[in-house]
C-alpha cells in the first residue's frame, strides 16, 4: 500500500475565534492498484503449479509407469504370437531376400518348415490327449488304492485289528481334504492379488525394454551415453538424419532398413559397418551430416567417423564406444624396448594406433613428409618420434633445422651432422644454407657411377613456415622465403623432391596452419607422406592433405583442438591404410623430452661419434660474377667447361666443386645465361659485361659466402 503525506494548512491572518480551524487533508501518493480478478489469481497460481518442476516429474513418472505396463503388454503379446506362429522366421526370409543372401533364405525356410511340422504335430496330439488322459488317471487311481489297501491288510496283520486295513486310504482322503480347504483359504485372496502380480510382470518387462517415450524417461536413460550399436539403432540413425530419400527408402523395404547393413564387426575401441546406400541417395550426402548422425546414433561428433569404401554408393561408419577416444594410449615401444633397432629400408617406424586399436606403423624408406596443424597439437612430437626411431639405424645422417628454437630438438645435438636453432631471419638463412648444401650433396650423389649406394640424408625443418615467411633478402637481392622461382629455401626445397628421392635424400618439413602463404603448393605436393593433426577449416585440411584424401573422408578439421592432441589424419602409401580409404587416422605415442633423450642416447651409442655443427660455416666472400668476367678475358664467346676449369684454376677452394648447374644458376640469376653455339654450351663476354655493368648501377654485389 502507498505511503500518504500529510500537509497542515495554515490561514495568513493570525486565528481568531471565528476563524475557521486548521484543516488536515490526505493526499495520496498515487491512486490504488485495481484488485486482481481471482480468476487472474487463479490462473496464476495454477500455471506456476503446473510448469513447477515437481509436477512435470511428476507427470513423466505417471506417464513412464504407465506407458511401462502398456507396452510391456504389448512386447509379451508379441512375443507370444512370435512363439506360436512362423512370424519371426516369415521376417527372416524377407530380409535375407532382400539382401539377396539366397543361401540364408534357403536354411530360414527349412525352419519354418520343421516349425510348423512340429506346431502340427502337437495338435494332433491335443485331440487324443482326453482320452488318454482319463484312462491314464483311471488307472493311476486303481493301482493307487490297491496299493494303499494292500499297505492297510499288512498293518492290519500287524497289529491284529481288521480296522487297519482302511487307515492308509482314510490318512490320503484326510490330507486330500486338508490340500482342497488351503485351496480354498488362498484362492480368494490370489484371485484378488493375481492381476496386480500380472500387472507387475508386464511392468517389469517394459521397463527392462525402456518402452516409453524419450521425454519420459529419466535422465540417465534418456542420455543413451554409451548404448551399443545394434542394426536398428544403426537404422533409426539413418533414417531420422534428413534426407528424405534415404528415409523414403527405409520405410517402403520390407525388412526396415536390416538388408542396407553389412555385418556390424568390432573394430578396437569401436564398431564398424558398411552401410549400402538406396537408390537416389548419394555418399556426400551422408557424409555432410556426421553430427547429426553422431547425435542420432548417441556419440559426440568426434567418436563417428565416415569413409567411402571401394563399393560404389556404400559409407563406411565406424563408431567409438562412448568416451573411449578421450583415453590415452600405451608408451611407445621406443620407451618400452630398449633393445629396439631400426631398419631405413626395410623397416617401419612405430607411430602409435589407429581407431581400430591395431599398431601403426610408418614406411619412412624414399618418401618426402608434411606433418601440419594447428599450434600445439603435438606436430613437433609427432615428426620427432620418427627421427628417433630413424636414428637407431645408424647409417642415417640427419640435418635439422629447429625454427622455434625452443630446445624440442636439442637431445639431437651430437647425432646430427647440423642443429640450427632459432626463430631470427638469421636461423632462417642459416637453414637455407645447410637445405642448399643438402642439394649440392644431392647433385654429386647424382653425377656419381650408377649403382652407387648412399647412405640416408633426413633434411628436417621443423616450424618451416618461418622459413617461408622469411622477407630477409641476400646480397643479390635474392628473396630467402617466399614461394617465386629465386626464392631461395622453397627452390632448395623443391629441387629435393624433385631428385633427392632416388639418391635417399629426402625432405622432412613440419609447419603450422596451412595456407598458400606459408606452405606452397608445389611444396606440399612434393610430399610422399602427408599427415595433418587438428584444422581450422576444410580448406586447410585440402591443403594438408589433397583433395582426393579429404573427398575420400578424410578430415582433420573436424579434429578436437586441444581434446584431439597427437591424432593425425595420414595420407600415404608408407602406412597401411583399410582398402577402399584414402587415409587414416592415428592417435600417436607421446615421448616426452627425458624418454627422447634416453632414445638419442641409445643412438648416439651405435655410431662412432658425430661432431654437431650450429652454423654454417661461410666462405671468404667472392664476387662470383666479377670472377666469371675475368676468366672470359677479351674473348667474346668461351664453352662453359672452359669457364668452369679456368674458375677452378683462378680459385680451386671457391670454384672447385663447380658444377655446370651451379655455373648457369650464377649466370641465369644474372639475365646472363649461357646458350649454344655450333651445338657447344658458351658464355658470352658481352652478356656479362652487360649484367655487371647494371648490376653496378642498383649498387648491389654478386659474392659468394
Amino acid at each position: 500500500m502507498s505511503e500518504n503525506v500529510v500537509h497542515l494548512h495554515k490561514p495568513t491572518d493570525p486565528p481568531t475565534p471565528n476563524t475557521t480551524p486548521t484543516v488536515l487533508t490526505v493526499v495520496p501518493d498515487a491512486p490504488p492498484a485495481p484488485p486482481v480478478p481471482l480468476w487472474v489469481r487463479s490462473g496464476r497460481a495454477v500455471k506456476a503449479v503446473a510448469t513447477h518442476e515437481s509436477t512435470r516429474a511428476t507427470v513423466r513418472a505417471v506417464a513412464r509407469h504407465s506407458l511401462y505396463t502398456f507396452n510391456g503388454g504389448r512386447i509379451a503379446a508379441h512375443r507370444a504370437w512370435d512363439g506360436r506362429t512362423g512370424s519371426r522366421y516369415e521376417r527372416m526370409i524377407r530380409a535375407a531376400e532382400v539382401a539377396g543372401n539366397l543361401e540364408a533364405a534357403e536354411e530360414w525356410e527349412e525352419r519354418l518348415q520343421r516349425f510348423r511340422a512340429a506346431r502340427h504335430h502337437r495338435r494332433m496330439d491335443l485331440l487324443h490327449s482326453p482320452v488318454e488322459a482319463a484312462k491314464g488317471v483311471a488307472v493311476g487311481a486303481g493301482m493307487s488304492i490297491g496299493v494303499l489297501v494292500a499297505l492297510g491288510v499288512v498293518m492290519a496283520l500287524n497289529t491284529g485289528h481288521v480296522g487297519d486295513v482302511i487307515t492308509p486310504l482314510s490318512a490320503t482322503i484326510d490330507f486330500i481334504a486338508l490340500l482342497v480347504r488351503i485351496v480354498q483359504v488362498v484362492w480368494g485372496p490370489a484371485l484378488s492379488i493375481g492381476p496386480f502380480l500380472a500387472l507387475l510382470a508386464l511392468w517389469s518387462v517394459g521397463r527392462k525394454q525402456q518402452a516409453a517415450p524419450n521425454w519420459a524417461l529419466p535422465a540417465n536413460a534418456r542420455s543413451g551415453e554409451g548404448e551399443p550399436i545394434t542394426p536398428s539403432i544403426v537404422v533409426k540413425a539413418l533414417r531420422d538424419l534428413g534426407v528424405p530419400a534415404l528415409a523414403r527408402a527405409i520405410k517402403e523395404m520390407g525388412d526396415a532398413g536390416a538388408s542396407m547393413l553389412g555385418p556390424i564387426r568390432i573394430a578396437g575401441c569401436g564398431v564398424e559397418v558398411d552401410v549400402t546406400l538406396p537408390s537416389g541417395v548419394s555418399t556426400n550426402e551422408v557424409q555432410g551430416k556426421r553430427r547429426k548422425l553422431a547425435e542420432n546414433l548417441t556419440r559426440h561428433e568426434h567418436e563417428v567417423f565416415i569413409t567411402i569404401p571401394q563399393a560404389a554408393r556404400t559409407v563406411r561408419l565406424w563408431v567409438a564406444d562412448s568416451g573411449a577416444l578421450d583415453e590415452p594410449i600405451g608408451p611407445s615401444p621406443l620407451v618400452t624396448d630398449e633393445s629396439m633397432t631400426a631398419d631405413y629400408a626395410k623397416g617401419r617406424a612405430p607411430w602409435g594406433q589407429d581407431l581400430r586399436g591395431d599398431a601403426a606403423a610408418l614406411s619412412l624408406y624414399q618418401r618426402h613428409l608434411l606433418i601440419t596443424g594447428l599450434s600445439n597439437q603435438g606436430k613437433t612430437v609427432a615428426l620427432r618420434s620418427l627421427a628417433l626411431w630413424l636414428a637407431l639405424d645408424r647409417s642415417v645422417q640427419f640435418l635439422m633445422g629447429d625454427l622455434k628454437g625452443v630446445g624440442d630438438w636439442a637431445m639431437f645435438d651430437g647425432l646430427a651432422t647440423t642443429l640450427i636453432q632459432g626463430p631470427t631471419d638469421e636461423h632462417v638463412i642459416q637453414v637455407t644454407e645447410m637445405v642448399e648444401g643438402a642439394v649440392d650433396e644431392m647433385n654429386r650423389r647424382i653425377q656419381a657411377p650408377p649403382g652407387t649406394v648412399f647412405p640416408p640424408l633426413i633434411v628436417l625443418v621443423d616450424e618451416a613456415q618461418v622459413a617461408f615467411m622469411c622477407p630477409a633478402k641476400d646480397a643479390e637481392k635474392r628473396p630467402y622465403g617466399g614461394s617465386k622461382a629465386n626464392s631461395r629455401y622453397f627452390m632448395a626445397v623443391r629441387k629435393i623432391h624433385n631428385q633427392g628421392r632416388a639418391v635417399n635424400v629426402l625432405m622432412w618439413q613440419g609447419t603450422q596452419d596451412p595456407t598458400n602463404e606459408n606452405l606452397p603448393k608445389l611444396v606440399r605436393e612434393g610430399a610422399h607422406t602427408r599427415a595433418s593433426l587438428a584444422l581450422g577449416t576444410e580448406s586447410q585440411a585440402r591443403m594438408a592433405l589433397g583433395d582426393k584424401a579429404v573427398d575420400g573422408g578424410a578430415a582433420p578439421n573436424l579434429l578436437r583442438p586441444g581434446l584431439d592432441r597427437g591424432t593425425l589424419v595420414v595420407a600415404s602409401d608408407g602406412i597401411t591404410i583399410p582398402a577402399g580409404q584414402s587415409s587414416i587416422t592415428v592417435r600417436t605415442h607421446y615421448i616426452d623430452d627425458d624418454a627422447a633423450e634416453a632414445i638419442t642416447d641409445r643412438a648416439k651409442a651405435l655410431r662412432d661419434g658425430v661432431t654437431t655443427l650450429h652454423a654454417i660455416e661461410r666462405e671468404e666472400a667472392h664476387d662470383r660474377l666479377a670472377d666469371i668476367a675475368a676468366v672470359i678475358g677479351d674473348a667474346p664467346r668461351v664453352r662453359t667447361k672452359d669457364v668452369l676449369a679456368r674458375l677452378a684454376t683462378r680459385n680451386a677452394e671457391a670454384y672447385g666443386g663447380w658444377s655446370f648447374i651451379d655455373l648457369k644458376r650464377v649466370l641465369d640469376d644474372a639475365g646472363a645465361g649461357p646458350y649454344k653455339s655450333d651445338g657447344v654450351m658458351v658464355v658470352a663476354r658481352d652478356r656479362v659485361a652487360h649484367a655487371l655493368a647494371n648490376r653496378d648501377e642498383d649498387g648491389s654485389a654478386s659474392t659468394d659466402g
